[in-house]
């Protein structure tokens, strides 16, 4: 797919908060533990309301928030908070795919109402699609609502990056990141995060690993590595 031609949007990626400036670009690094490979990560909110202050917005903090209980790598989150434009969406996946992040997700704008356009703009970006994670996405929230099948979330490779579209509220979110346990704490539905690791690990990125009480990565035996030696 060709990619269009779009305004870029600027960054500012600072150490701490993580709070919006202006532009709406943001970055916040959370340490973890050492001895595994750092690991930049984008994270995009997109809704017309949040983005100019009707309401606060709470996928972005959901989002930061299960991404560093789940992974054991350090991590660097640039943040973004956009309207609901195609071409703004666009060229803010370009833009963290080109500072070097490995993942980007975001949250909105995937249903069928006028608006909601970020499916669109994620396949403008497109080198690959990976429509398995779309489709395991809505199995998981058919499990709970039959209008789960409005869902169009797509997920694609741009360059060294894999882009996923998630949905808007923040349970969803973690439901279709972590999958569905039983009272046990077993898992009885995978979750997508679940083959997130080494589809990474296949486009070239750095080597994510997971905590398995919130999500257990899935790697061949052949792709395991040894984990960092405990002094």
């Amino acid at each position: 797919m060709h990619d269009p031609k779009l305004p870029m949007t600027t960054a500012s990626a600072t150490q701490g908060s993580g709070s919006q400036n202006p532009s709406g670009a943001a970055g916040a690094t959370v340490s973890s533990g050492a001895g595994y490979d750092p690991v930049k990560i984008g994270i995009v909110s997109i809704s017309d309301r949040a983005s100019s202050g009707v309401y606060e917005d709470k996928g972005l903090p959901a989002l930061q928030e299960w991404l560093s209980r789940a992974l054991k790598n350090p991590i660097q989150f640039e943040s973004r908070l956009i309207p609901d434009e195609q071409a703004r969406i666009s060229a803010a996946l370009i833009e963290l795919v080109d500072a070097g992040c490995a993942l980007v997700l975001t949250t909105g704008g995937t249903g069928p109402a006028l608006r909601d356009v970020t499916p669109e703009a994620t396949l403008a970006v497109a080198h690959k699609e990976m429509p398995g994670f779309g489709e395991q996405m809505r199995q998981i929230s058919l499990k709970f609502v039959p209008t789960a099948i409005l869902s169009r979330q797509v997920a694609v490779i741009r360059d060294h990056c894999l882009i996923i579209n998630l949905p808007g509220q923040p349970k969803s979110i973690q439901e279709t990141l972590e999958g569905l346990k039983d009272s046990q704490g077993q898992s009885v539905v995978s979750g997508i995060f679940a083959a997130v690791p080494y589809c990474i690990d296949l486009i070239g990125g750095p080597y994510l690993e997971t905590h398995d009480a919130v999500c257990k990565a899935f790697r061949p035996k052949s792709a395991v590595r040894p984990g960092p030696a405990v002094h």
